[in-house]
């Protein structure tokens, strides 16, 4: 590797080797102040121009530019998931190894993060000063509860702030995004699916194991869940993004699919039907999805429960949002007597204009970084913090400029996690030409 890279990889080494796992009702931040205090010894530069705000393990950071006003906020969360599982090198090593740098956090989102600082830092330290403020945002709860985002958008709207761009972790950039299109693209997010949690109880008089009966509450949970997961329960429906995508997809393929997808508009009914047969993934783009994920019953092998439950994470879509949704849902409940309880509404924000400045901007910072790359709108299936920001925001837009494999791609939020070492040097280039560009 140059110069250039080694550096970048020891840094990113550096982050990932400071463990940051976040955990539901953590109240020690303690490990994230001392990533904090890691992150200035790394990018002195950006910190030394910038104010600084934390609260409760999560901060944003201003750059003072030439004249009042603001038009960029760079996010990217500093939590990781756990790390479990027999990994090829330790999780928290950090090591450089095969051209890459592995561990937990590396894609998602430490390397993000890395690249965003270090394109900020290089800047800084040149003299560069952006014509308007820049903002920079990273939360320690993204991968739980996102409490962070939340409450920071709340204090940047109460501030009387106002983007028009907001730049989030989201797609990266892929060979052959969905099966049949022959093309490397970077996939650009422009709004996500909302995030509920559910749950789902049914009830008895409980009783002794040997003498079960008919319809314990086990029993109608499992018809319910079987229910929901034979039945198309939900609406599918082609949003004006997802036949974006699928037109500007059509060009690298080949055979009738090519046909029906150059025209989406023309033949919605027909690739909703195909896309729901065509993977998880795109019959995740076209309709809400409830994924069952978490069951209780007794605490005793020989007690039948006289209540059990079942929690589902429904990611519902913006054509069907959260109570059109819950509707469907609850007639399957009703038929087998169970009752529903939302745990967590989650948060519903709006989609973006991939006709946008915004949107417009990403695709030429794409197309001067990553020449020979296309570029293409989608909607995110899983959830941000960008959601919170469409309080302070005009466009935001979900786009981490990594290239990822199929394998790189399994791993987040699974094991052997890692970023290649190629990535490193064109992420930060990305992130200088929009921070240049619009700052």
């Amino acid at each position: 590797m140059n110069e250039r890279t080694g550096i970048y990889a020891r840094r990113l080494s550096q982050m990932i080797k400071h463990e940051t796992i976040s955990e539901n009702g953590q109240i020690d931040k303690t490990k994230f102040l001392e990533f904090h205090k890691l992150m200035r010894e790394l990018f002195p530069h950006i910190f030394g121009v910038c104010s600084f705000f934390e609260h409760e393990g999560s901060f944003i950071m201003r750059w003072p530019g030439k004249n009042p006003g603001q038009k960029l906020l760079l996010m990217n969360h500093h939590d990781v998931v756990e790390a479990t599982g027999e990994w090829k090198y330790p999780p928290f090593s950090g090591e450089i190894a095969e051209g890459k740098v592995w561990g937990r956090g590396a894609i998602d989102d430490k390397g993000e993060l890395w690249a965003m600082f270090q394109a900020a830092d290089e800047l800084a330290a040149d003299g560069f000063v952006p014509e308007y403020d820049v903002w920079f945002e990273s939360a320690c709860t993204e991968e739980t509860d996102g409490a962070g985002a939340d409450w920071l958008s709340k204090y940047m709207a109460d501030q009387g702030l106002r983007f028009d761009l907001v730049l989030d972790e989201g797609g990266m950039i892929l060979d052959e995004p969905i099966g049949g299109a022959k093309g490397t693209f970077a996939m650009i997010g422009v709004g996500e699916k909302g995030c509920a949690d559910i749950k789902f109880t049914a009830r008895s008089t409980g009783g002794h194991a040997s003498a079960p009966g008919k319809n314990t509450p086990l029993v109608r949970l499992g018809k319910f869940m079987a229910a929901i997961d034979r039945n198309d329960v939900f609406k599918a429906e082609l949003s004006d993004v997802t036949c974006e995508m699928l037109k500007r997809l059509a060009p690298t393929m080949d055979g009738i699919q090519a046909k029906f997808m150059a025209r989406p508009e023309k033949y919605r009914g027909v690739l909703a039907k195909v896309m729901k047969s065509l993977s998880p993934m795109a019959a995740s783009l076209i309709s809400t999805t409830l994924a069952f994920t978490v069951a209780k019953g007794s605490e005793g092998n020989n007690v039948l429960p006289e209540e059990a439950y079942v929690i589902g994470n429904m990611r519902y879509s913006h054509h069907q949002p959260l109570e059109e949704s819950l509707k469907e849902v609850k007639r399957y409940a009703r038929r087998f007597n169970i009752e529903v309880e939302v745990l967590d509404p989650g948060f519903s924000s709006a989609i973006s204009d991939f006709r946008s400045d915004g949107f417009r901007l990403v695709e030429k910072a794409v197309n001067e970084v990553f020449p020979g790359v296309l570029t293409s709108p989608y909607l995110m299936t899983g959830a941000s913090d960008a959601r919170y920001m469409s309080r302070v925001r005009d466009c935001c837009i979900r786009f981490a400029p990594f290239k990822i494999d199929d394998q790189q791609m399994a791993s987040i939020h699974g094991i052997n996690e890692s970023v290649d070492l190629s990535c490193l040097e064109p992420a930060v280039d990305f992130y200088k030409y929009i921070i240049r560009e619009v700052g």
